[in-house]
């Protein structure tokens, strides 16, 4: 399960200090919103386990979407090392969050790479 952000300052933060991190942004009467939720939990518990989800509402925290330009929930913002990579609106397959999160993700925790040098250098 997600965590739950509480203000702006907490957003920005884990933005800027996690190397990769899912923003949700849903509401209270979006029926998709749970549903999609749970999907990419288990897809980051079964693929991307280093990865961290957290959930933004947008009735309750509406200066962190109106900051980050959210209009439509569910909304998903995919960051790396502080940079939003991509952005997903309501209807989204797993297939695209695999596609933007598989590369970037390998480079940052894949250590089988720096393995492979080390035992290069030997």
């Amino acid at each position: 399960m997600s965590k739950t952000i509480f203000s702006l300052d907490q957003f920005e933060q884990l933005v800027r200090e996690k190397d990769a991190v899912i923003m949700y942004f849903s509401n209270n009467v979006c029926g998709a919103c749970d549903v999609l939720e749970d999907k990419i939990t288990e897809l980051l518990s079964n693929k991307y386990p280093k990865m961290e989800m957290f959930t933004v509402s947008t009735v309750t925290n509406p200066e962190i979407a109106g900051q980050n330009r959210i209009f439509a929930a569910p909304t998903i913002v995919i960051y790396f090392t502080g940079r939003e990579q991509a952005r997903f609106t309501r209807s989204v397959g797993m297939s695209q969050i695999v596609d933007v999160i598989e590369r970037p993700y390998q480079m940052i925790f894949d250590d089988s790479e720096t393995q492979d040098l080390i035992e290069y250098d030997k």
